[in-house]
Order: structure tokens, then C-alpha cells, then sequence
């Protein structure tokens, strides 16, 4: 069976833990360069995800960041891998989205979660309970916003009354909203206020609930899925490479495993030591075949159309993955075009 065809991405978060501490601003221009790098050998889309008040300083203003690629690209795609919406004002998210659309010249895509930590909410003023119904009309009012015209909107969160946005977005109609999450309300709302699912790792139910959905609202159009597996890395020498990365993963999925649990859910067993993060299929690094094979059957599962991994493991020296971007993008990637 052929390959589908896919759209390969980056996916940062600019993570910065105390162990491995160097400069914030040399952390940040190296990514930037990654970026601007990674677009002239082949990569499609950039994809920026953000947390606040982490110890590593994961990435909290990840629209700043957009404009940023914006401004150091020509070609690849910048999208929010999630904005967490309900800790935004939706009007200022409409103008700063549309202000990036300028800048890339129509390269912008908005990617919106709900939250889960506690901490962020309360640190931002914001109530977790109000946080789905901010979502939906968040995302009503961006929509709507985007599209040109004079909005009036009364809802419980957001009044409009005959508002326009200027200046607009390039994108006609409007810049893509993706909606991503892990829970299956997070597939049924992308289906009813998204034009696509953005997941990761295990998401054959909610892709499967997201285009059920679509379909039962009678959406036109194709209902689009992004996704990938939270590590994948292709190595010319496989064992060398997890011996160097899997430290850095590790950390970094019980970094989310306390997260989590702080806020009352599971997505991950608890993780002890490297060999745990091969058996639960969290980092493999693999030969270019290998990798082919993994996106291929990931693909053919989830129906997925642009594919992404995260690119740098916290605390890695960015530079140290160029090998493995340029492996992927000469050896993995014409395989799916």
C-alpha cells in the first residue's frame, strides 16, 4: 500500500530546565535559526506550544514567538500547537493572529486548547470552571472576527457590538483554527468551531469521533487531522542516539506526569527510568526504514494529513539535532510527498 501524503513539522517549546540551564536569548536564536534552517531543506510547518510558570521556562508567549519565525521565514507554515485559549482575550487574539498572518505573508495557523493546570489559571486570573464555556465563545468570536466583517455577539463571556477587526488577516476567508486535546469533547469541538484535530501520540478514538462528528453536523470541506508521536528521532546509530536523548525525555514526561496529576488526570503511566520511555513507546529512535514504517501505519491509523514530533529534547543542545532533522527530511520525508 502506497504512502499517504503527508506535511512533516517542528514542534518546539523553548524548554530551559535548571539542570541543563544556558542563556535564554542563545536558546531562543538557536531555535530560530533551526526554524529558518529546517524550511530550506524541506520541512512544511512549525508548530509552538506554551505552559506558564514552569521551573524550565517552557514557553508562555508563544504568539511573540510566531511573529518571530514570521519575520526570520518565506516559506513554512507557523502554527500554535495549542494556544490555551480560555487565558485570552479572544479579541486581542483575533488582532495579534491576524498581525502574524501579515507578517508571514498568509503563513498563519491558530491552534487552541482548553488547559489543564491548575497553576495557570490561578496565576492568570482565570476560573477553571468557566474554562470550556471561554473556549467555545472564544472561538466564536475569533471566527467571526476573521471573517471581515462587523460582529455582534452576546454571550457570557464576550459583548461585540457591531465590531471590525482592521486590519484583517491575508488569508481568505480566514487564517485555518485547529482545536486540539486529548479528551473526546476536544474532538466534537474542533468538529463543531475548527476546521481540524490537532492530537499527538495515541489518537485513533479521537480522530475516529472527530470526522464522526464533522460528518453528523454536516460540515463541507475535509475534515483535517494533524498529529505524530510525542518522540520520534531517526539516527544513522539508534542506541547511541537514545543513550544521549532519553534523559532529556524522561524528564520531561514526569515533568507532565506531575502536571497531571496536579490536575486530576492520567495521560501517562509513571516512568522511572529510559528503558520504561522504549517499552511505552515515547521515544524511539530508529533508522530512516524504521521511521517510514512507524508514520506510514500512524498515518493509515489516524488519517492524519500533516505529521510532526517534538524536535528538541529539553535541555539538548539545539544545534545537536540539526543531524537527525536533516537524516529525516533527506531519508523519511520523500517517502509520503
Amino acid at each position: 500500500m502506497a504512502n499517504a501524503k503527508l506535511r512533516f513539522g517542528l514542534w518546539y517549546a523553548f524548554r530551559n530546565p535548571p539542570a541543563w540551564r544556558v542563556d535564554y536569548a542563545d536558546l531562543y536564536a538557536a531555535h530560530l535559526r533551526q526554524i529558518a534552517w529546517a524550511e530550506t531543506i524541506g520541512y512544511d510547518d512549525v508548530w509552538l506550544t506554551e505552559h506558564h510558570f514552569c521551573d524550565d521556562g517552557h514557553a508562555p508567549s508563544i504568539l511573540p514567538l510566531a511573529a518571530a519565525v514570521a519575520a526570520t521565514t518565506t516559506r513554512i507554515r507557523i502554527g500554535t500547537g495549542v494556544l490555551l485559549l480560555p487565558l485570552y482575550n479572544a479579541v486581542r487574539v483575533a488582532e495579534d493572529g491576524a498581525t502574524i498572518d501579515i507578517l508571514s505573508r498568509g503563513r498563519f495557523e491558530l491552534g487552541v486548547g482548553i488547559g489543564y493546570r491548575p497553576q495557570e489559571f490561578a496565576g492568570l486570573g482565570e476560573s477553571t470552571a468557566a474554562r470550556a464555556t471561554r473556549m467555545d465563545e472564544g472561538l466564536e468570536v475569533i471566527r467571526a472576527l476573521w471573517s471581515g466583517q462587523p460582529v455582534h455577539y452576546d454571550g457570557r463571556h464576550y459583548q461585540l457590538d457591531g465590531l471590525t477587526l482592521e486590519p484583517p488577516p491575508v488569508q481568505r476567508p480566514r487564517p485555518p483554527l485547529w482545536v486540539g486535546g486529548f479528551a473526546p469533547a476536544a474532538a466534537r469541538r474542533a468538529a463543531r468551531l475548527g476546521d481540524g484535530f490537532i492530537g499527538t501520540g495515541e489518537m485513533v478514538e479521537q480522530s475516529r469521533l472527530f470526522r464522526e462528528e464533522w460528518s453528523r453536523l454536516g460540515r463541507s470541506g475535509e475534515a483535517r487531522l494533524a498529529g505524530g508521536h510525542f518522540w520520534l528521532v531517526v539516527s544513522h546509530d539508534p542506541a547511541a542516539t537514545f543513550a544521549a536523548i532519553a534523559p532529556h525525555v524522561l524528564y520531561q514526561i514526569n515533568v507532565y506526569n506531575q502536571w497531571l496529576a496536579d490536575a486530576g488526570q492520567a495521560l501517562f503511566p509513571p516512568v522511572e527510568n529510559p528503558a520504561q520511555l522504549r517499552e511505552l513507546g515515547i521515544l524511539a529512535c530508529v533508522t530512516p526504514q524504521e521511521a517510514v514504517d512507524r508514520i506510514g501505519a500512524y498515518a493509515e491509523q489516524t488519517g492524519i494529513e500533516r505529521y510532526y514530533t517534538w524536535t528538541v529534547p529539553p535541555g539538548y543542545p539545539v544545534e545537536r539535532m540539526d543531524e537527525h532533522l536533516a537524516l529525516f527530511a533527506e531519508a523519511v520525508m520523500p517517502h509520503f510527498r
